[in-house]
């Protein structure tokens, strides 16, 4: 009996610890100013992780994950790398041209509404998987759904920053 050949892999790393990473640690420099714990001045540091860590690197791990067969893996970072790209987006140009938030506002709460809808949907494959998934899909669900409401009521925002830093913690200590 013959062993079977391995072939080598494209991809020979484990992407997903670095796609955790990049959504983890760019979600817990959102909340610190979600939560209030500094102020909006933070938010073109914010920007830069969201476009390059938490948007283009997790994208690429997104990419990775798919080459080596991994479509949840792939699905969700490649979703959520898009997600801090398009967040990025959107927020710099009402930061910049103020004019642009009010015909923001109610498609902001939508927006959030709708990936807390896609969360839950990746919550519910993580059930299958293992706990520390689990923890980070079900306090991200949260914090969509949390943020969607932020938009009207500052409480509501606030208490989606301690929910979503908790989250990002969760992924950094998954990673």
């Amino acid at each position: 009996m013959t062993a079977p050949v391995v072939k080598d892999e494209w991809v020979r790393g484990d992407p997903g610890p670095f796609g955790l990473l990049c959504f983890g640690m760019t979600t817990c420099m959102l909340m610190f100013i979600t939560t209030e714990w500094t102020t909006k001045g933070f938010l073109p540091t914010v920007f830069c992780y969201a476009m390059f860590y938490g948007g283009l690197g997790q994208f690429v791990a997104g990419v990775l994950e798919l080459i080596k067969g991994n479509t949840f893996g792939g699905t969700a970072f490649a979703s959520y790398g898009a997600f801090w790209m398009g967040w990025f987006l959107l927020e710099y140009l009402t930061w910049t041209d103020k004019a642009l938030y009010a015909g923001v506002q109610s498609g902001k709460s939508l927006w959030c509404g709708l990936w807390a809808v896609l969360t839950f949907g990746f919550f519910i494959v993580t059930c299958r998987k293992n706990g520390c998934l689990m923890t980070i899909f079900s306090t991200l669900v949260i914090t969509f759904a949390l943020l969607s409401g932020g938009v009207w009521d500052p409480r509501c925002e606030q208490a989606a920053g301690y929910f979503g830093f908790f989250c990002g913690s969760s992924a950094i200590y998954a990673a």
